[in-house]
């Protein structure tokens, strides 16, 4: 008879993750993953088989947060330009004044990079995103494009301020989609 969990497979996933976050991908290893969870490091063997199984495990269970967590944001917000500033700010919050933090995401954008299962999901979550702030600008011409266009400039002032990391990411990144808004209405 098999022993009982004693964490839920989403627990040790936010576990696995924290770790990530927190250290970066190289340092989730079965034993920090154990030492951290408590688990026996033969439990975490069974469960993922292989670190790189471990791995993936977290950062799909990443992709389910972010994927809830944009389409709550996109229900919520005003369908118009400002609701689409809203969105990417929103999107933007977790880093704070952090510029370490979000170099530390970085890391983790590597791996979504590397593996093909994550890549797809991060292109699908491109695709959800770029409707979410194409519905923001229904009645514009080209709202897709324009779309695709605030997207890019929302990613580079994210790059910029981790550079430059000059007050809050939320307060920089409103700052730079306002441009973009003014510049493309122009």
């Amino acid at each position: 008879m098999p022993r009982r969990r004693t964490l839920s497979d989403e627990q040790l996933l936010a576990m696995v993750l924290a770790l990530i976050q927190a250290e970066g991908p190289d340092a989730a290893t079965f034993a920090a993953v154990a030492k951290a969870s408590g688990l026996s490091g033969s439990t975490l063997v069974q469960r993922f088989a292989t670190k790189a199984a471990m791995l993936r495990a977290a950062l799909l269970y990443a992709w389910d947060k972010l994927d809830a967590e944009t389409t709550r944001l996109a229900e919520t917000v005003p369908k118009t330009p400002e609701g689409a500033i809203t969105l990417l700010v929103g999107l933007s919050q977790d880093y704070g004044d952090n510029a370490a933090a979000y170099g530390e995401g970085l890391l983790v954008l590597r791996e979504d990079f590397r593996d093909p299962v994550l890549r797809a999901r991060g292109a699908a979550w491109g695709t959800a995103l770029t409707a979410a702030i194409a519905r923001c600008f229904g009645s514009a011409k080209a709202p897709e494009t324009i779309a695709r266009l605030m997207l890019s400039q929302w990613q580079g002032s994210l790059l910029w301020w981790g550079f430059g990391a000059d007050g809050p990411v939320d307060t920089y990144v409103e700052m730079e989609l306002r441009r973009f808004l003014a510049a493309i209405k122009s």
